[in-house]
């Protein structure tokens, strides 16, 4: 028997296989390819083959290995478009306004990953969580040390698992500790883009903090990065609350608006990820649209600092459509679970008179994300050529679970009591590239 035909890097994955090739929101149900016993096909970390598994199945070479997750939903990984692991250590701390928040509990944790023995035991932690909770990629702020980046990247790169994250860049309104200049911002940033960018599956964001922590020199700094490397990623935040809005235009009087700071700086473009935004005018989604900027819709963390609720009506309006995945935004975000978040996603979609199908639901977190990301190439579906990224999903995984799905008649309902119970118990492995790296125990 030829090596090529038992070699250990190809294995399949056979179960019921749901992914998207489209946007729900833009073409309907079509989006949603469905095989009730499925096989994905899996080779060098890449996938080669799926479909229905009688049909697929001569596609895997004899003797390789399949993974026949019986009764259990194959789905690609899930996207978080936006994320702190640097908060870690804050989430659940008493709310409160965003901007007092971070005074109190964000800043003050964040400095403890000044010391790279504390980062790197953040950045196991936070990496268990994603993977605990299906979560294959993630755009994430790190803190504005260096080391914390590096900590962050090497665990996942060790993993193998895509990840895009920054060093925080911001000069003024935080502690001194926290604070960096602008020189020393592009200084930094540069030294780490260079290190990480293209490195395996890692990518680097440009991440100024938001306009309120940064003076125009540092969000020119980080415009010029920008310019010099347009294939990395810019990360910040936008609109998130009502009085963030207000600051923004005390300090940038001379600037039309909030996404109006960020472009005149030229960090408004394709790889901007925008978190939150949920007080954007219709003149900026205009603008969001036209640039190919993406929105990160942040819902358990909009709920708890009381920001507001975001229109993801208007942002897929099908006239000027924006790029948009769902955020845990852990730590002002109450759960590492996308399903947890798919549940809140749903009930501010409810409160704008905008009630969502599970189908959006699972396209917001898979290839929703892989799009805002700029990653749809690579990620967020189970076609052919890309990344095999998987996460295992278990509709029975609760009493309560299993009780109602029991009466599920469709996909869609099956689907939806998922997004609506499911959190990390739902989980019951995690692949990266075609590789297990997660799990669940069994009881």
């Amino acid at each position: 028997m030829s090596t090529e035909r038992t070699a250990p890097d190809t294995r399949g994955l056979r179960g019921e296989v749901v992914y998207f090739t489209g946007d729900p929101f833009l073409v309907g149900d079509e989006a949603l390819t469905h095989h009730e016993d499925g096989l994905v096909v899996v080779r060098n970390g890449m996938i080669t083959a799926v479909g229905p598994y009688r049909e697929v199945r001569d596609a895997l070479p004899a003797g390789a290995p399949v993974d026949h997750h019986r009764d259990h939903l194959i789905s690609a990984g899930f996207v978080d478009a936006h994320v702190h692991y640097s908060q870690t250590g804050a989430i659940a701390s008493y709310g409160g306004r965003l901007m007092e928040w971070l005074d109190e509990y964000v800043y003050p944790e964040e400095q403890r990953l000044g010391d790279p023995a504390e980062a790197r035991r953040a950045a196991r932690f936070f990496v268990g969580e994603l993977l605990r909770n299906g979560t294959t990629t993630a755009l994430a702020f790190a803190a504005t040390y260096p080391g914390s980046v590096d900590a962050l990247l090497e665990e996942t790169h060790r993993r193998g698992m895509r990840m895009i994250a920054g060093k925080v860049m911001m000069d003024r309104d935080a502690p001194p500790g926290l604070l960096d200049t602008a020189q020393r911002a592009y200084d930094d940033s540069r030294a780490l883009l260079d290190r990480w960018q293209g490195r395996g599956r890692t990518g680097y964001a440009i991440t100024p903090r938001f306009a309120p922590s940064c003076t125009p020199a540092e969000l020119e700094a980080a415009g010029a990065l920008w310019k010099e490397h347009p294939d990395v990623h810019v990360h910040t935040h936008l609109s998130e609350s009502a009085d963030e809005v207000a600051q923004v235009r005390e300090l940038f009087p001379e600037r039309d608006g909030y996404l109006d700071v960020y472009d005149h700086h030229g960090l408004v473009g394709r790889r901007a990820v925008f978190a939150h935004g949920v007080h954007v005018t219709p003149a900026e989604r205009d603008r969001l649209h036209a640039a190919g900027a993406a929105l990160a819709h942040c819902p358990t963390s909009n709920l708890f600092l009381g920001s507001g609720l975001f229109d993801l009506k208007e942002a897929k309006d099908r006239r000027r459509p924006i790029p948009v995945g769902l955020g845990t935004d852990v730590g002002a975000g109450t759960s590492f679970s996308l399903l947890a978040t798919m549940n809140e996603a749903y009930k501010v979609a409810a409160l704008r008179s905008f009630p969502l199908p599970a189908t959006g639901l699972f396209h917001l977190a898979t290839l929703g994300g892989a799009e805002a990301l700029d990653l749809a190439d690579r990620i967020g579906t189970l076609t052919p050529g890309h990344e095999a990224d998987v996460v295992v999903l278990d509709p029975r995984a609760t009493p309560l679970l299993e009780f109602r799905t029991a009466r599920a008649e469709s996909l869609e309902e099956k689907l939806f009591v998922l997004a609506t119970l499911g959190d990390d118990r739902a989980v019951k492995a995690t692949y990266i590239a075609g590789r297990p790296q997660y799990e669940r125990p069994a009881p």
